[in-house]
């Protein structure tokens, strides 16, 4: 019986995807006997000091934060595609290998999730298709009583597919004329107080005019903000909201990190067709022709 159900993780881990796996999937993956056949495993957290203290066995450790710089004035925004090719390689990531991505963020204000979803995302954008992040995260794995390791592990050198897929991400020029067209919708996934413009972190306050509020952690579970909620419970928050597979959707959030983990949920985990992500978010569009797009303030969470 334990024979059949690892061929059937095997084959499932075969095929190329973008998805979810639980954390006894991804050990009995790590754990394969072939170590050819075992995936790449990316720990995506910012704080370095967490990947010395404990980590998944096998973990190679990519700061999200080395994705992003400042460019003309603007911070945190994605790097040339030339860097993030060379960095992706260097971290090991293969277009013929499964990549296992996760983080901690198991409680608010801590939201390290979002750090394995923007990974994902850059992932996809650069064309690799076979990645899982692991639902539940660093603390899903030691609630399942699995141990955590301290060695380091580095990766070789991978190869990325020589196509990439840039659609998943629009500018703001799309966003714009994306706005108030029948059947599409502007999904704002930062907290409600930043939609509103009630806090201290934004030059400009507010929303793009026209986006509806829909907090990224109403779709994970209270205890541990890495693990996702049903998938029944998901879809009716979503519906509630007025988030429905028929629309065209674009994400965004503060610094894209937020609509990234919208984005992979819609896209990914329930399958909704047609979603992109506005990669320069809220951070670029309040600093563009001379802090002059209009926003908006105000406003309740959608469906609530």
């Amino acid at each position: 019986m334990k024979s059949i159900l690892a061929l059937l993780l095997l084959a499932t881990a075969a095929q190329a995807d973008i998805g979810l796996i639980s954390p006894a999937e991804a050990k009995k993956l790590i754990e394969n006997p072939d170590a050819s056949q075992r995936p790449i495993v990316l720990d995506t957290r910012g704080g370095y000091k967490d990947y010395f203290r404990s980590h998944l066995p096998t973990a190679h450790h990519i700061n999200f934060d080395t994705l992003r710089g400042t460019n003309d004035a603007v911070p945190v925004q994605y790097l040339p595609d030339d860097i993030t090719q060379a960095l992706l390689v260097r971290a090991g990531v293969d277009q013929d290998r499964l990549h296992l991505v996760y983080a901690t963020g198991d409680q608010l204000p801590n939201d390290e999730v979002l750090s394995a979803s923007m990974v994902v995302y850059v992932l996809e954008k650069f064309g690799v298709k076979n990645i899982r992040l692991v639902d539940g995260g660093l603390a899903g794995w030691k609630k399942a009583g699995f141990e955590t390791t301290q060695d380091y592990f580095g990766n070789p050198k991978g190869s990325l597919p020589e196509q990439g897929d840039a659609s998943i991400g629009v500018d703001v020029k799309t966003v714009q004329a994306h706005v108030g067209q029948h059947g599409h919708l502007l999904v704002d996934a930062r907290p409600l107080n930043e939609y509103q413009g009630n806090d201290d972190v934004w030059l400009r306050k507010g929303h793009i005019p026209g986006a509806i509020s829909f907090h990224w952690a109403r779709l994970m579970e209270s205890e541990n903000t890495h693990q996702f909620r049903p998938l029944d419970a998901m879809k009716a928050e979503l519906t509630q909201a007025g988030i429905t597979p028929d629309q065209n959707i674009i994400c965004y959030c503060g610094t894209s990190r937020e609509g990234s983990l919208l984005f992979f949920t819609l896209k990914h985990v329930l399958g909704y067709p047609k979603v992109r992500l506005y990669e320069g978010s809220w951070k670029e569009y309040i600093w563009l022709q001379g802090k002059s797009l209009p926003v908006e303030i105000g406003g309740q969470a959608a469906g609530k």
